[in-house]
């Protein structure tokens, strides 16, 4: 299982004090240094973190993968097609929110993924959905087109008992299985950290690679954004 890192928070550090600093540009170097095999940015209508200097730059700059979170909007298409990251994980995303709440609602938004899903892949830009693990959705994600799944591990980051850890890991792993079944690489991400990750790592076999963002910008705050991602490497392993 890889990791790739979600350099979003570097970037909310910096506008607390809308200095210059710390550089999400930099941080995003740091970690392909020391071992990410991605570099994730979320791109939001309000430009919260990510702004568009920093997409530009990060699409000039990072050496492994770009993979650029958004909203399936009008705005969002043009920026990505322009930009032309690696990859495009489409999410659902309201202003209120402190980050994202859950997976996107495949179903009712399907009659405008689909177009949205091919315009993308017209520009030879894959396509990622942000995904509850519900068998429903991954089938219908592959019948969308999307190359790849992001399995949602928001529900799975909050629980504290063995039987419902465990019988998570089991909705997981079971609609990893039937993605990679359809065809679809399937990652996943949110809430993740270096104690849940520890059980979540059984499930190497079916999930290509895990999307961290705030557990390691925490850690690398006290400790430094590469060793944080060795750390986080280290467990993964």
């Amino acid at each position: 299982m890889q990791l790739a890192v979600n350099v979003d928070h570097i970037a909310t550090l910096r506008n607390a004090r809308k200095e210059q600093e710390p550089d999400p540009i930099t941080a995003a170097h740091l970690a392909e240094l020391a071992g990410a095999v991605g570099i994730v940015c979320h791109l939001r209508e309000d430009r919260r973190h990510i702004c568009d200097r920093d997409l530009r730059l990060l699409r000039e700059t990072v050496k492994t993968k770009l993979d650029l979170e958004m909203a399936a909007t009008e705005e969002m298409l043009c920026i990505a097609i322009q930009t032309k990251p690696d990859l495009v994980t489409l999410v659902p995303e309201r202003r209120e929110e402190l980050t994202t709440e859950g997976g996107l609602d495949v179903k009712t938004m399907r009659a405008a993924l689909a177009p949205f899903i091919e315009e993308l892949a017209r520009h030879k830009i894959p396509t990622s959905l942000f995904i509850e693990p519900d068998k429903d959705l991954v089938q219908l994600s592959a019948e969308l087109g999307a190359a790849y799944i992001e399995l949602h591990t928001g529900t799975y980051s909050r629980l504290r008992k063995a039987d419902e850890i465990q019988h998570e890991l089991v909705r997981l792993r079971e609609a990893a299985t039937l993605g990679r079944k359809l065809g679809l690489r399937v990652v996943a991400g949110h809430g993740l950290n270096y104690i849940n990750i520890i059980p979540f790592k059984s499930l190497s076999d079916v999930i290509e690679e895990v999307s961290i963002g705030h557990a390691i910008i925490a850690r690398a705050a006290l400790v430094g954004i590469e060793k944080a991602v060795r750390d986080m490497i280290q467990l993964l392993r």
